[in-house]
């Protein structure tokens, strides 16, 4: 069987040599002394929204039936694509949750749905969330064992103040009660986060920060009060906004060391989803990497502080107002996504949340068809095969490839991620490094290390149908990756490939490679 699996190994780099009209060579640097980084267990996390099917962008009305009021739950390939995680991180929220009310005993009224009117800040009126539909989250959340951080309503009680913002301290009473209910009925929830996009200028209204460090505390009495005792209390999460280095800073003073777990920031560096240029900037190198700033600096800020909490992405989906339909669902968008995995790892980001597991046009699922857009299969290998643990990868060639590596998930050695921008230069890789060692081979031969005859490597290399970057169906290893007919997400195997071979790889495509021969101290 090994000996077959090496052959295909072989064909398949065979077929990619021929693809490539033109061939680089480079070589990726691994230092596996030491570990620069590291990310949460369950760093891949994705949202859920409140979106209508009324919400439009541009003319398009992208949302459908994907709300968390509306989205039907018995949807095979629903749960199965979310099961695959085992866990998978939810993130229930968006820029409607400051407009949603909890329909809970506390509440006198009907517990009535979004309305669009175009005089409402973000173009509807307050919806409710009904319990009965609460209870039937939940049992969707239980059955596909998601960990769910739910974002709350920061705007309860609040008064109008000049510039658009808002004043006043945060009315609890919906939230407490909501969160009692909760508690009460045995749900498990990960983490309760308070409100959106509310920081510095804001999107749609804004709060200062001193006084969302009153409201975030508040939030914080609540959860202690309400799980007190309990076992497994919820994470307290702020502020899910865009990051501005004085606001942030000032809720990062004034909540140390412990009174906040998570600081939340949102991520939608390539602009709006009308944009024509998005792909332009997906492929240039030069941009991807004048996105790491706002890793750096939370991170900065968070040391500098001597705060417990830690650093998420609460938000992202690269470009706002829904996205771009054959940009931000197609192949294309994995070069943006994982290229943003890997960054924000590096500077001890611990989770990831992507915009949207389902809706838009940045869904990890198709909205009509629940189909698996490229990002998922990309989210789910990385979720398998990357390691907490964040290793120094620096590529030397071409400024087309992007290199991260981690140690390997939950198996031995490491894994290395490649990304090929370059559209007609098929890169032959080879790996070196420092701190680490073949299996069989204690020393570095020929700029990478040396391993005995027939030591392999596991490579997924992922393309896209047709060679057409916007494409909406990614290949692995040259074989689609389609569900099944009873809604199964498909198996997601390797190549076995000669580990003294240079990695082959395609032009614009992308190769996770797994070297379990590769002792790296690090992740001894």
């Amino acid at each position: 069987m090994a000996g077959l699996r090496l052959l295909v190994g072989a064909l398949w780099l065979l077929a990619v040599l021929r693809q490539g009209a033109a061939a680089e060579a480079g070589a990726v640097s691994v230092d596996g002394r030491r570990a620069i980084a590291s990310t949460g267990e369950d760093f891949v996390c994705a949202t859920l929204d409140w979106w209508p099917p009324d919400k439009c962008d541009y003319g398009t009305c992208s949302w459908g039936r994907a709300s968390l009021l509306n989205l039907d739950l018995s949807n095979k390939i629903l749960l199965n694509a979310v099961k695959a995680f085992s866990p998978l991180v939810l993130r229930l929220g968006g820029s409607l949750q400051d407009k949603v009310v909890y329909g809970t005993a506390d509440r006198r009224g009907p517990c009535a749905p979004f309305t669009k009117s175009e005089s409402e800040m973000f173009g509807f009126t307050e919806g409710c969330l009904p319990m009965r539909r609460w209870d039937e989250l939940n049992a969707f959340f239980q059955k596909s064992g998601a960990k769910i951080v739910f974002g709350l309503n920061a705007l309860n009680g609040r008064v109008p103040l000049q510039g658009g913002a808002m004043g006043g301290n945060w009315d609890t009473t919906n939230a407490a009660s909501f969160i009692r209910y909760t508690a009460g009925k045995g749900y498990k929830i990960h983490g309760w986060e308070l409100g959106n996009e509310l920081s510095g200028s804001g999107i749609g209204t804004k709060i200062g920060a001193a006084q969302y460090v009153k409201d975030a505390i508040a939030l914080k009495t609540t959860v202690d009060s309400v799980y007190r005792g309990s076992p497994a209390k919820p994470l307290v999460l702020a502020p899910g906004g865009f990051f501005d280095p004085a606001w942030y800073g000032e809720l990062i003073a004034k909540t140390k060391p412990d009174m906040l777990d998570v600081v939340t920031h949102h991520i939608y560096n390539l602009g709006a989803g009308v944009d024509t240029h998005l792909i332009d900037r997906i492929l240039d190198p030069k941009a991807l990497d004048g996105m790491a700033s706002p890793f750096r600096d939370l991170q900065g800020l968070l040391k500098a502080a001597g705060t417990s909490a830690v650093a998420w992405v609460g938000e992202s989906g690269g470009a706002y107002n829904s996205g771009h339909h054959l940009v931000t669902d197609a192949f294309v968008f994995s070069f943006w996504f994982l290229d943003q995995l890997g960054m924000s790892a590096k500077f001890d980001t611990k989770s990831y949340c992507r915009q949207s597991f389902i809706g838009g046009n940045y869904g990890l699922l198709n909205t009509t068809t629940f189909q698996p857009n490229p990002d998922y299969y990309s989210a789910l290998l990385w979720h398998r095969l990357m390691g907490t643990k964040v290793l120094e990868a620096k590529f030397t060639g071409t400024n087309m490839i992007r290199a991260y590596a981690h140690c390997a998930k939950h198996a031995p050695g490491i894994t290395l991620l490649l990304i090929n921008l370059h559209g007609n230069a098929t890169n032959h890789v080879k790996v070196a490094g420092s701190g680490g060692r073949g299996a069989h081979a204690g020393r570095k031969h020929g700029g990478r290390f040396a391993q005995a005859t027939g030591a392999a490597r596991e490579e997924y290399h992922l393309t896209p149908e047709g060679g057409n970057i916007q494409s909406q169906v990614m290949l692995l290893n040259g074989r689609a990756l389609v569900t099944g007919a009873d809604g199964s997400i498909p198996r997601m195997e390797p190549v076995k490939v000669d580990a003294a071979r240079p990695i082959a790889m395609a032009p614009r495509s992308i190769v996770f490679v797994h070297m379990p021969h590769y002792h790296a101290p690090a992740c001894s």
